[in-house]
């Protein structure tokens, strides 16, 4: 079995509610469906949560009121049937009914987390519906039912799949399985999410669950592409990556994939495919455990990085210094990106700044301390050992006439990483893919 999610923008309208349909039934083999909410829908469900912290529920009703005529709209574009229209109706009234029992009673925190779940539920019983009008055998999960979270906020892989397979034996015999993405329960039941990766996320839980022959994620663009195209002209797909290169990829800026979420796949051996629902043609990125020797996959960039520069004549020859740096930057739950040395000094780069100045005043314990802002990390991807001569020179090469602050090899067999000023990085991403990927 497959699973195939689908993110906001592929189910946005009626319109691409149905085409999302044709994909999925195209094979006639059964297949797990992992839907995110309505694009938009997430937004305006935070907004109505916005208002009611602030004690407003006219303003929720507002939202809620305008967000019901929307979706009463999609009802008549969607469905050509009186019975699934009725139907559909009746689903939708009783969810702001629910929605609006918010603007009564006291709010919590975890109150939040059930309204901003409704949006994944109310597109996953459209489409259902949709695929049953259609005489599809089609059913839909609750994903409250079976993905959940432990005590530490993570996922619970046993726990998924015990349950999910108790939920499957219960609904055999069905070709399309649909789930919503993104919502989950925590450890103590309550309603939650997943936060990082969403339904990118859950579809790689379910998939590692099952486990799958494949987990695709179907998006608005043809796979990963081996730069960035809004800004570098003559970009190409990648028609494959290994599991490492593409969390390398996703962490430092790919936003097609967010870095955590293929983590359950690489660990099962399913292979996760991209692919692009306005042409599903198109034959997308595949990501396993393939390495290919020897080959530079393409270059990302990641935006808002802060450099911190640390000078202290005490480092030099002496044990403990560097751990007490780190524990500053651990005290705040700041993570580093990169980090250099030398005898006398060390740099780093943070991509959170909400505590740098309290992480500066604790630095000047130490040392000299001076701070670079509008930064950003551009990160070449591959198989970059250090046994393959030259590639750290293709690199540095193509960055020949952009100053650089800071370069870090070594770390890891997959990437090279320059941390550059943000102004430089629309010519730093064009150099390297003329000089890596276009032989100029």
């Amino acid at each position: 079995m497959k699973v195939m999610k689908f993110g906001g923008t592929s189910v946005g309208s009626p319109e691409r509610m149905k085409n999302v349909c044709k994909l999925i039934t195209a094979s006639g083999e059964p297949t797990f469906i992992v839907l995110s909410a309505m694009s938009g829908t997430t937004n305006s469900l935070v907004e109505i949560s916005n208002y009611l912290y602030k004690k407003n529920p006219e303003g929720a009703n507002e939202v809620i009121n305008n967000l019901e005529k929307k979706y009463m709209g999609h009802v008549e574009e969607l469905y050509s049937t009186e019975e699934y229209k009725d139907k559909t109706r009746d689903f939708l009234r009783g969810e702001f009914d629910y929605l609006r029992s918010f603007t009564k009673d006291l709010f919590t925190s975890f109150e939040e987390k059930s309204i901003v779940a409704q949006g994944e539920i109310m597109s996953t019983n459209m489409v259902v519906n949709y695929l049953q009008e259609c005489g599809v055998k089609a059913v839909l999960l609750n994903a409250l039912d079976f993905m959940r979270t432990d005590k530490n906020a993570e996922p619970d892989p046993a726990y998924i799949k015990e349950k999910l397979a108790a939920v499957l034996e219960e609904n055999e015999g069905y070709q399309i399985y649909i789930t919503q993405g993104f919502i989950c329960r925590n450890a103590y039941g309550e309603i939650d999410n997943l936060q990082r990766g969403g339904s990118d996320y859950s579809a790689s839980l379910i998939g590692a669950a099952l486990p799958a022959e494949e987990i695709q994620i179907w998006t608005d663009i043809d796979g990963m592409h081996n730069n960035d195209p809004r800004i570098v002209n003559k970009t190409q797909a990648i028609h494959q990556l290994n599991f490492e290169e593409a969390a390398e990829l996703a962490y430092f800026g790919a936003k097609i994939l967010h870095p955590t979420c293929v983590q359950p796949a690489k660990y099962a051996g399913i292979p996760v495919r991209l692919k692009n629902t306005l042409d599903p043609s198109a034959e997308g990125t595949i990501i396993d455990n393939v390495i290919v020797r020897g080959k530079i996959k393409a270059v990302a960039a990641k935006d808002n990085i802060t450099a911190i520069k640390i000078k202290s004549s005490r480092m030099l020859l002496a044990t403990g210094f560097l751990r007490k740096v780190f524990e500053i930057f651990e005290s705040y739950q700041t993570p580093i990106d990169m980090i250099a040395t030398s005898e006398v000094g060390v740099s780093m780069s943070i991509d959170n700044d909400s505590h740098l100045n309290e992480i500066v005043d604790e630095l000047k314990k130490y040392g000299t301390v001076t701070v670079d802002a509008d930064m950003c990390i551009v990160c070449v991807v591959g198989d970059l050992d250090w046994s393959n001569l030259g590639f750290e020179t293709l690199a540095t090469d193509a960055l020949k006439n952009i100053p650089v602050r800071m370069i870090s090899y070594g770390g890891s067999n997959y990437n090279i990483s320059f941390l550059i000023k943000e102004s430089d990085k629309k010519r730093a991403l064009q150099s390297l893919s003329d000089v890596l990927f276009n032989n100029n």
